[in-house]
């Protein structure tokens, strides 16, 4: 009888050709993965930058570091890796002194472990429990959030992070059903309440996605990782950034076009008074998409948007 060989699948990262020419990948360069996940770019990145090549990667999530790990095991000596969040890149970079870098990419879609790991409550594929947190060591999880925000403060959420046009009313709706303690009775709730949502897309959607930014504080932790992230590149090294939805894009695009501007005065003023001096350069213009071939390969690269800018 055959003995069965269990092969180990990991998260196939997007654009990966697109990240190593936007970082400039050279031999020997240091570079970090501000969101390593199961390390499919930091694999890529380590390959190119052979001989001699560093990278520093962190994850707020411990599994995905454990991931990591065991993707980059062949180069073993040239990887670091550290537990924490954006707004702490700059502490970790100046704690290994891994400073300054010649590249740092930000890769902002979620793994297929952190959507399939069970009780995660990422999903409303499965019914669990309500947490959708990163950092299963931080105290706020999604069940505070729906279950203790005012509905003001639901609608709020719901609107903002999810740009759901029937924000108040699915936050009435949650709160006439509280307590809610499962992503099955919450998304059951969201499509009571009516929400409308492109064809294919649950209507769900929009109302877990913001529940998650929320409880994560994701835009706030991008925008400190990114102004930290200017302070630790090198001259002519590459910021490169992706994004999966319009929220994270347009703050990724309003960063770089001010960073790249002298002047971010408000249209009017006769001369100049704020003071600013770009410290980046665009790259790309133009935001690059996955190529046809790669989306009909990997449907979840669709909705991937990369940007990439150089420090000056």
């Amino acid at each position: 009888m055959r003995e069965l060989i269990t092969v180990r699948v990991f998260h196939q990262p997007v654009m990966v050709k697109e990240v190593i020419n936007g970082l400039w990948v050279r031999p020997g360069g240091r570079y970090i993965d501000c969101t390593i996940g199961e390390g499919g770019h930091s694999l890529a990145i380590l390959e190119a930058s052979l001989p001699g090549g560093q990278l520093l990667g962190i994850d707020l999530d411990s599994r995905a570091l454990a991931s990591a790990k065991e993707r980059l095991s062949p180069y073993k000596d040239s990887f670091l890796l550290r537990k924490a969040g954006f707004s702490q890149l700059e502490e970790v970079v100046l704690e290994h002194n891994y400073a300054p870098v010649h590249g740092i990419l930000f890769d902002l879609g979620l793994s297929s472990l952190q959507l399939g790991s069970e009780g995660r409550g990422m999903s409303f594929q499965r019914d669990e429990p309500l947490d959708m947190r990163f950092d299963l060591e931080q105290e706020l999880t999604a069940m505070e959030v729906v279950n203790g925000y005012s509905q003001e403060e639901l609608a709020s959420v719901i609107s903002r992070y999810g740009e759901e046009p029937r924000a108040r009313q699915i936050a009435e709706a949650i709160v006439n059903h509280r307590p809610v303690h499962t992503t099955g009775e919450l998304a059951y709730i969201v499509q009571s309440a009516g929400s409308r949502s492109p064809r294919r897309i649950n209507p769900a959607t929009r109302t877990f996605q913001a529940i998650r930014m929320e409880v994560n504080r994701e835009l706030e932790n991008l925008s400190e990782g990114l102004h930290q992230a200017v302070n630790l590149l090198g001259y002519t090294a590459r910021l490169v950034v992706i994004s999966y939805h319009s929220l994270e894009d347009r703050l990724v695009k309003l960063f770089l076009r001010q960073e790249s501007s002298d002047c971010i005065c408000p249209p009017g003023l006769p001369r100049c008074v704020c003071g600013h001096k770009a410290v980046l350069k665009l790259i790309s213009k133009k935001v690059i998409t996955p190529s046809l071939g790669e989306v009909q390969a990997n449907p979840r690269s669709r909705s991937a948007r990369l940007r990439i800018a150089e420090h000056i």
